[in-house]
């Protein structure tokens, strides 16, 4: 029984797909059928799959059917979380959406998951994406203030998310945490952020994140060991559609 995760599914198989490296970058070309074919070729049916947000372009149910069933054709227990563009989930709907999909995906935001002893804990996270402004060399000299301080916002009230799905974890007795959010840890100006303070005081032992593409924004954040804890990037073209063994 493995732990699997990788974000960023981006289907559309009934929604317009406005993302042009979608369109262009030859590694999401037939990535659909080189995922599920990793996936058959990696899981069992007891594994358990973590979708890391951004499953569908759809912008409301009625345009994510055919998604949803490309994603319960994949082996194993599919637990999803909220990524910025599920512009289906309403985070006030999350029940109802269990209640239909049930048992076939698990929406999970709010609350907990587990896997073995562990605490599955998500939210879709936030972090500053600028505008940065940057000199000839490339080098950060500015920001967008106003930007970054309604980002302030969001970034306060995934955290309160967080905090609350931890609490009542603990409150059922779980002392070992595994922390999902859609959005990277930190952004390019910082070294640690309000989540990854959230990792160190509930001695998470990995958190996995997702939501930035191409090759020049993933190592924007922290990936590798940090201060005890294990961080990785899940993106899917950053796997190439294989899935990440987690644990």
């Amino acid at each position: 029984m493995s732990l699997y995760a990788i974000g960023d599914l981006h289907l559309h198989y009934q929604s317009e797909l406005k993302a042009k490296a979608q369109l262009k970058d030859p590694l999401w070309v037939d990535h659909e059928e080189k995922f599920k074919e990793n996936c058959r070729r990696l899981l069992e049916d007891d594994d358990t799959l973590v979708l890391v947000g951004d499953h569908s372009w759809g912008k409301d149910l009625s345009q994510c059917e055919k998604d949803f069933e490309y994603i319960r054709s994949l082996p194993g227990r599919k637990i999803l979380t909220r990524g910025n563009h599920d512009m289906f989930w309403e985070v006030n709907k999350t029940s109802k959406l269990n209640e239909q999909f049930n048992p076939d995906l698990i929406f999970l935001q709010g609350g907990y998951e587990t896997y073995g002893d562990y605490a599955l804990v998500a939210s879709k996270g936030y972090s500053f994406e600028g505008p940065f402004y940057l000199d000839k060399k490339g080098k950060v000299i500015g920001y967008d203030e106003s930007q970054a301080k309604h980002a302030e916002k969001l970034v306060e009230r995934e955290a309160k998310r967080l905090i609350a799905s931890f609490e009542k974890a603990k409150a059922d007795g779980y002392n070992k945490f595994i922390m999902f959010i859609h959005y990277p840890p930190t952004n390019i100006l910082e070294k640690d952020s309000v989540f990854t303070k959230i990792a160190a005081t509930y001695n998470v032992s990995q958190v996995i994140y997702a939501h930035v593409h191409g090759k020049t924004r993933f190592h924007d954040s922290i990936e590798g060991k940090y201060r005890g804890r294990e961080y990785s990037l899940v993106s899917g073209d950053y796997l190439n559609w294989i899935p990440k063994k987690i644990m």
